[in-house]
């Protein structure tokens, strides 16, 4: 009986002892395989953290990079190449076509030469007028005319048609840049009107041009004929009328219409003498 009691014991013991054991070692086991795990997994997760951040940061720089590109792109607007499509403009500023009473300028220009004191016309009877005309060279060029007050808008309108129609006219100056000398004027084929004058070979008879109701269109191209005389000389080589050339009147052309229109003669009509560059109203 004492025997099986010992046995008995001795087993319970050595039970306790394996229990005891096994609480040992897993209190011993957990504090050293759970600090293990948390330090290895932390480094693993800032690798991993970092290895999805650093690949994802990156790709997102692309479209802030696209945004930088847009501004690059801009210049296919071209908005700066708007001055390139102003001289469209250019025409409008070519075009001159205005009237005015003489002012102190034109009046210091032409007293004394073109116009002279005398009873029967004054200053302020006369215009000054600024037009745009063709050019022989078939460009645009303005020229100016002085002719009387009651005439300076039909003027207008008369050389807005002539400028329509691009009939060539060489020159128009005022012709005190000739010293009022109508011959001068007419060798350097200049368009005229004002000139306070006497008729040429009639003492005492005033001129058309003297009351600034006369404009004679290129001289050269449109002479004066009288028998032998012909003025301006050089005009010898148009005496045929037949013979087409720049700026000749014929009668039938777009200046010719524009003066007879509006109720002015032709000197190219008259019967005993042709005067073919003067229009007078």
């Amino acid at each position: 009986m004492k025997k099986v009691i010992i046995l008995c014991t001795l087993f319970v013991s050595m039970l306790l002892l394996t229990m005891c054991q096994k609480d040992v070692g897993t209190i011993v086991e957990t504090p050293i395989a759970v600090p293990m795990e948390k330090k290895s997994e932390q480094p693993a997760k800032e690798a991993i953290e970092k290895t999805i951040e650093e690949p994802t940061g990156k790709p997102a720089e692309t479209p802030v990079a696209k945004v930088i590109e847009k501004p690059i792109q801009k210049p296919a607007v071209k908005a700066p190449q708007e001055p390139i499509q102003k001289p469209a403009a250019k025409e409008v500023l070519s075009q001159s076509f205005e009237y005015h009473p003489i002012d102190k300028e034109i009046e210091k220009i032409i007293n004394g030469v073109s116009w002279k004191q005398n009873n029967t016309v004054k200053i302020d009877d006369l215009c000054y007028v600024k037009v745009t005309y063709w050019g022989f060279d078939d460009k645009p060029h303005i020229g100016e005319l002085i002719v009387s007050k009651d005439i300076g808008k039909e003027v207008i309108e008369i050389f807005k048609e002539l400028y329509a129609a691009k009939f060539p006219i060489e020159k128009m100056k005022l012709i005190d840049e000739y010293d009022a000398v109508d011959s001068k004027s007419m060798e350097d084929n200049n368009t005229s009107a004002f000139c306070y004058r006497e008729v040429d070979g009639k003492p005492g008879k005033l001129s058309k041009h003297s009351y600034g109701i006369a404009i004679d269109i290129n001289p050269v191209q449109n002479p004066y004929v009288y028998k032998d005389k012909v003025s301006p000389e050089s005009g010898r080589a148009y005496l045929n009328r037949e013979k087409l050339a720049k700026g000749m009147i014929t009668g039938k052309d777009a200046c010719y219409k524009a003066f007879t229109s509006r109720g002015w003669s032709w000197g190219g009509n008259w019967k005993y003498e042709k005067d073919y560059q003067h229009f007078q109203k």
